[in-house]
């Protein structure tokens, strides 16, 4: 059962990438709508950011993961390379729950 819902996507997504190629040059997107889809996938990652740091299963995370996802976002900002914004957050995490913030 597994393996054919992992086909069904692997199809859909092969379709999807496939008719986009395919679209590309006979159907064009105003301005307004393209803006639109940016902001709105800014919205979805900024949405899953929050969630992802904030929740614990059904609960609160803590201060810690919070603020380690502060500093990565500071450092991801002023364009900090990507393996030390990982580092950099992760340190922050493990310091503050080390001193007792959970």
């Amino acid at each position: 059962m597994t393996m054919v819902a992992i086909l069904v996507l692997a199809v859909g997504t092969f379709a999807f990438r496939f008719g986009g190629t395919l679209l590309r040059d006979r159907v064009t997107i105003p301005d307004h709508v393209r803006e639109l889809l940016s902001t709105a996938a800014i919205v979805l990652l900024v949405a899953l950011v929050a969630t992802s740091a904030l929740a614990k299963g059904q609960g609160f995370a803590g201060w810690a993961l919070p603020a380690g996802v502060l500093v990565g976002g500071v450092l991801a900002w002023r364009k900090a390379p990507f393996i030390a914004v990982v580092v950099v957050a992760a340190a922050t995490v493990a310091l503050l729950r080390l001193v007792g913030v959970s």
